[in-house]
Formats: C-alpha cells, structure tokens, sequence
C-alpha cells in the first residue's frame, strides 16, 4: 500500500477517506523525518497563509497559524527537493504557489461568488485555460466545482502553469511544468466517494490520478 503524508491538523476525515478508498494510507503527519518517508504528499485546505511569506504585510487575510505555516513549508520544500508527487488543495494550491515565489490576493473582490454559504460549499462553473490538460481530459473544457475560499493566487510561481479558471478569472488549478505536482483550488475530497455533488463534477479523477503519480 503507497502511504502519503498528510500535512494538517484538523478536519481531515474526507481527505483519509479519499486516499483510502485509492489503496493510500494517510499518515498524518507534521515531523519531515517522518513525512519524506511516505510516497507523496498532500497538503489540505485551512486558513489564511501568513503573507510575509510572498512579502506583503496583512491586508485582508485571516490571522495566520505561524507554526503550521513553517511546518508546512517545510515539508513541502523536501519533498519539492525530493521531486516527489505532490496534491495541494485550496491553502495547498496557495502554499504551493507561494513556494515558488508567487502571491496571493488577500481577500477576493469577488470572494462571494467562492465562499461557503450557511456552512455549504459555493458551487459555480470553470474552464480550461490549457489546452490538453488532466482536468480537461477528465471533465471537459467547462464543468462545475465546489468553492470555500476568500483567497487566490494572484502571481503564479516559477515553473507553475494556470490550467483552469474561474468564471471571474480566478485560478482555480494549477500544475508544475516539471514536477509531479498538481492543485486545486477546489475541495475535490468534499465531491468524492461519499461526499459526491449532483451539481459539481466527481473529483475522484483526480485522487486517482495523484495515485498514479505514486512510484
């Protein structure tokens, strides 16, 4: 059984589940020493990303979790080094994008259409904006996702291709050019398995594909 480090804290049920029904362990985990032992890595949603970290001081993001935050980054910087698959998704997606030397918006101007509503994902439309990409071989040029995020990114890193966006032009999935690394904006683990939308696309596709990636 492959084993993927999960590197979080809180609410990560759906996530376990997600890799479990791939024939993936979950190893929760915030030690390195014991998260570059495991196959891949995926980094889940949470709050608000200390923006220090792409060298802007707070201006509409949530008060950070600084320890989390390092912990994070760090992992994430050895298994980069290590050039093994990587999920991120939504603060996953934003810790990836700021590792490669991206930015954020701190608060969305049209955050409304991508916040959660009385505890419920937003759900609305994105395109592909690459040509041939995983996502759109999976569900087509133009699909419905879930959304629960006040955030985005803003400056792309280095190396970190935009392939789908938005109806009001916010990225909403992101590949490495040259990596295994993929991440979404989105909550895929919130539309697979047992967490599966009648209005949203099955996100299952793409725990399946991040299986793959595993040597």
């Amino acid at each position: 059984m492959k084993r993927v480090a999960l590197a979080g804290t809180e609410n990560l049920t759906n996530y376990i589940e997600a890799l479990k029904e791939n024939d993936i362990e979950a190893v929760v985990t915030l030690d390195i020493d014991e998260a570059i032992k495991c196959d891949g890595l995926l980094i889940p949603g949470g709050g608000d990303i200390d923006p220090v970290y792409y060298g802007e001081e707070m201006d509409g993001s949530d008060e950070p979790d600084r320890d989390l935050d390092k912990a994070q980054r760090d992992i994430l910087d050895a298994f980069v080094k290590s050039k093994k698959p990587i999920l991120g998704i939504c603060r996953g997606m934003q810790l990836i994008n700021i590792y490669f030397g991206g930015s954020l918006y701190q608060d969305l101007e049209t955050k409304d259409i991508h916040t959660r509503k009385n505890d419920n994902d937003t759900v609305h439309s994105v395109r592909s904006v690459a040509e041939g990409n995983v996502f759109e071989k999976f569900y087509g040029k133009n699909f419905n996702i879930n959304s629960a995020h006040h955030q985005g990114a803003k400056k792309l890193g280095k190396g970190l291709k935009e392939v789908l966006q938005s109806e009001d032009g916010v990225c909403e999935a992101i590949i490495h050019e040259e990596l295994p690394i993929i991440a979404t904006q989105f909550h895929p683990e919130r539309m697979s398995y047992k967490q599966r939308r009648d209005d949203a696309v099955v996100g299952e596709e793409i725990f399946k594909y991040f299986r793959s990636l595993l040597k």
